[in-house]
């Protein structure tokens, strides 16, 4: 961890840069929803080790549970795992900090983008428009078949899983395709993945790269929250917006803080750091 004299001189370069900015580019991933009560993935309390007794029960490694083929030959144990997982997204609420990213947007009056990998849709939840969000991996809240036998996508907000507590497996009704009756499975990029369906992402992608044209010579800051380096898509597309000679990254990350000369790094949880900056930009709040 850095001093504490670095950690204030780091807050005060991301509170100026806010301060100054026209436009922000919000950057998140699985560590932005520890803050919310969920669970990462690679760390000493994330889903891999969480679940890990389970997946010795099946035989199975989340590797295996993240490949599209299980939902046809296995759908009740595969339901099971992301089930579970969409049953503990809908019951968490926001931390504090997605809210503060949104009073910088709109009380500053930035022209704000999201870009995140998580699929929980936190920041739908949080009150940020869907038409501001880019979910480059999908979302677990929505669906499609799982051969594909056609191209729709839809939404499971109201189905209720029911998942028993012994085995972890769907004991009750299974999403299904209303063409072929056949299981369906999430809408996210899952392992080995040839079928996902892309054009709910495509739609989202292509209304980011129409916020892009319009924030041209716009001063742009870019706030990144718990993204990794063992899938590094969200810290690479947040850095695709670095600037060397106007240095406008602030990466927010407790162990992953490595990046670009110039940038600005915070190695704190995601509430934390966005609290304590909030404090430099908005004093008024306190």
């Amino acid at each position: 961890m850095t001093s504490e004299k670095k950690w204030i001189e780091n807050l005060e370069k991301a509170a100026s840069l806010l301060k100054e900015a026209d436009a922000l580019l919000i950057g998140a991933g699985a560590g932005m929803g520890m803050d919310s009560g969920l669970p990462d993935f690679r760390s000493t309390g994330g889903l891999w080790r969480k679940k890990r007794s389970i997946f010795w029960l099946w035989g199975r490694s989340y590797a295996s549970m993240s490949n599209p083929g299980w939902f046809r030959k296995k759908p009740r144990e595969s339901w099971g795992f992301y089930g579970s997982r969409l049953l503990e997204y809908r019951a968490k609420e926001p931390h504090k900090g997605f809210q503060i990213l949104r009073n910088w947007a709109e009380e500053r009056g930035l022209d704000t983008f999201v870009f995140t990998s998580n699929v929980d849709e936190h920041f739908q939840k949080a009150g940020f428009s869907p038409e501001q969000i880019l979910e480059c991996h999908g979302s677990l809240h929505y669906v499609q078949c799982s051969t594909p036998c056609h191209d729709g996508i839809w939404s499971i907000k109201n189905f209720d899983f029911q998942i028993d507590p012994k085995t972890e497996m769907v004991k009750g009704d299974l999403p299904t395709c209303p063409k072929c009756g056949k299981p369906a499975r999430p809408n996210l990029l899952l392992f080995g993945d040839p079928d996902w369906l892309e054009e709910r992402m495509l739609k989202q992608r292509a209304q980011f790269e129409a916020w892009q044209e319009r924030i041209q010579g716009k001063r742009l800051v870019v706030v990144e929250c718990g993204a990794g380096t063992a899938v590094p898509t969200v810290r690479m597309r947040c850095e695709d917006f670095f600037c060397l000679e106007a240095p406008n990254l602030v990466r927010i990350n407790p162990n992953d803080i490595q990046g670009p000369f110039g940038g600005i790094f915070l190695d704190r949880g995601a509430l934390e750091s966005l609290q304590a900056i909030d404090r430099l930009v908005s004093p008024s709040r306190i």
